[in-house]
């Protein structure tokens, strides 16, 4: 007759503590990976007048180097999270971090400007398979208890990535390691993703959603499509003289969206695995919330680029003066954030998010005063007030709108909801670089084309003094942005229910990863 012995506490202790450190290994593994999502979606801008002069890359190459990333992001987010909950999230994940490894080596040894939007385009297809799988791997690895404190140190690592990325991408730039210029802002990334491939094998949990939905690859070949037909002549039509099948193609883009929409209701009947949940949208509040993230993005998109462009190729300043000139944009918005899902919004409601929106506009109108009044000798601490403003308004409103936009969305419904919110955003900001053809680079014209502007200091400083222009000109597209989204926002409910978020509870891992609260901020670059 035997009898068990029990563990020994010492094993059961030992035990807990490798369990432990595992997680600890796996946490610091996805968190990095959503740290180089974030840091690349942005850290290109400080870098863009250097690829320009390096490669010879035209405005429409330089927008495309941007906005591809975001688009290919946009559109493969919901695409990816579905393939992880059927196929496993840390295949997916290790999946996209190998891609976007290898995408970061094509574009850091990128030939020329079509190579390096390829390259791209292709790292922000990746990045879409990677970042969905960052929360779910999160909430599968840790238990209840441990969440709230894992999401708020997920919380500060975005935060952080708001701050550093355009200042890793100035030093990286500025520094011109080995002779490369530009380059290592990509290739910083192969040894970092090498050892998260290496250490995600290792220490990362394979799981699969229980009843996972279908991937909806004709839903994502017409959006594709449809986008693409509005984009492309957009971007490119400025460069080559507004031809008429720019126009054509731009016309009959809302018609495939249109069968798009068709296409998914009929796969909705069918199957329940749209790419996107029409239905959703017939909630108000999350209609307005999504029309709010559009515009939002649109304005981002677009004042992030123009304001990268003044500061180096408008007032001649450098990648490390251009990115230190940001960190007060940086550090307000990070605090606003933080105030307003704390305090502010459980207390006043919807008037936190409208008030973002009058300072956001306010920043805007001090940039415009600063720059049409000092033209190019504009100095880094005449734009401080109007970085603190911006940064502080786009803080009250993008931590807030997620929880906002779907607190009338059924709780089974949720998850979706924020994947589609977080889409939105995205696409926003693919069309507002689009959009810089017209509201910006219209107006700097062929002189700011590699050799357009002749030489001699003459040429110089007429170069200099368009971007100035283009920029107050931008501006005020900008700014009428700004009172479309604080149009948009009576739509929203008075009360908000923010009090989930405002005590720490852990957010629902979203069908598109990451929610644009989490991202948005790092849009300064």
């Amino acid at each position: 007759m035997t009898t068990s012995v029990p563990a020994a506490p010492e094993t059961a202790a030992a035990a807990a503590q490798a369990a432990g450190r595992r997680r600890r290994i796996a946490l610091a593994v996805v968190l990095t990976a959503a740290f180089m999502d974030l840091v690349d979606a942005t850290i290109v801008n400080i870098a863009i007048p250097s690829i320009q002069r390096d490669t010879g890359a035209t405005f429409s190459a330089v927008q495309w180097v941007t906005a591809g990333y975001a688009l290919a992001f946009a559109l493969g987010l919901i695409t990816g999270g579905r393939l992880g909950d059927i196929h496993g999230r840390k295949k997916l994940f290790l999946l996209g971090m190998g891609g976007f490894t290898l995408a970061s080596a094509l574009c850091g040894f990128a030939a020329g400007p079509g190579m390096l939007v390829g390259a791209r385009v292709l790292q922000g297809a990746m990045a879409a398979l990677m970042v969905p799988q960052v929360l779910a791997i999160i909430h599968v690895t840790f238990p209840a208890h441990e969440r709230g404190k894992v999401f708020g140190m997920f919380g500060a690592v975005i935060g952080l990535g708001a701050v550093c990325g355009p200042l890793i991408g100035a030093l990286l730039t500025e520094g011109n390691l080995f002779g490369l210029e530009w380059r290592p802002i990509f290739l910083i990334n192969l040894p970092v993703g090498i050892a998260g491939i290496l250490l995600g094998r290792r220490f990362l949990t394979e799981s699969r959603a229980p009843r996972a939905l279908r991937v909806d690859l004709i839903g994502t070949a017409l959006a594709t499509a449809g986008l693409l037909m509005l984009l492309y002549p957009l971007t490119q039509g400025r460069e080559s003289g507004w031809p008429l099948w720019g126009f054509v193609s731009m016309a009959a883009s809302p018609l495939v969206l249109a069968v798009f929409v068709r296409y998914e209701r009929a796969k909705a009947r069918k199957d329940g695995s749209p790419l996107v949940e029409l239905p959703l949208f017939k909630v108000r509040t999350f209609a307005a919330g999504a029309g709010v993230q559009l515009t939002f993005g649109v304005v981002s998109g677009l004042f992030f680029l123009v304001w990268t462009l003044h500061m180096q190729l408008g007032l001649g300043w450098g990648p490390l003066h251009a990115g230190l000139t940001g960190v007060p944009f940086s550090l307000a918005c990070s605090a606003a954030a933080g105030m307003s899902v704390q305090r502010l919004v459980p207390r006043f409601g919807r008037k936190v998010l409208q008030a973002g929106a009058l300072i956001m506009l306010s920043g805007a109108l001090v940039y415009l005063g600063a720059a049409g009044r000092y033209g190019t000798a504009l100095e880094s601490w005449q734009l401080v007030p109007a970085m603190l403003l911006m940064g502080a308004g786009m803080g009250l409103i993008v931590a807030p709108i997620t929880d906002t936009a779907i607190s009338e969305v059924p709780a089974e419904h949720s998850g979706s909801a924020s994947g589609i919110f977080n889409t939105t955003g995205q696409l926003g900001m693919a069309l507002g670089l689009g959009l810089s053809s017209v509201a910006f680079f219209g107006v700097v014209g062929d002189t700011g084309q590699p050799g357009g502007a002749g030489t001699g200091a003459g040429a110089a400083d007429a170069l200099r003094a368009s971007f100035v222009d283009a920029t107050t000109h931008a501006l005020w597209w900008v700014c009428g942005g700004l009172v479309l989204v604080f149009g948009l926002l009576f739509l929203l409910p008075r009360r908000i229910r923010a009090q989930a978020v405002a005590e720490g509870a852990e957010p629902a891992a979203p069908e598109g990863g990451a929610g644009p609260e989490q991202r948005q901020p790092a849009l300064v670059s």
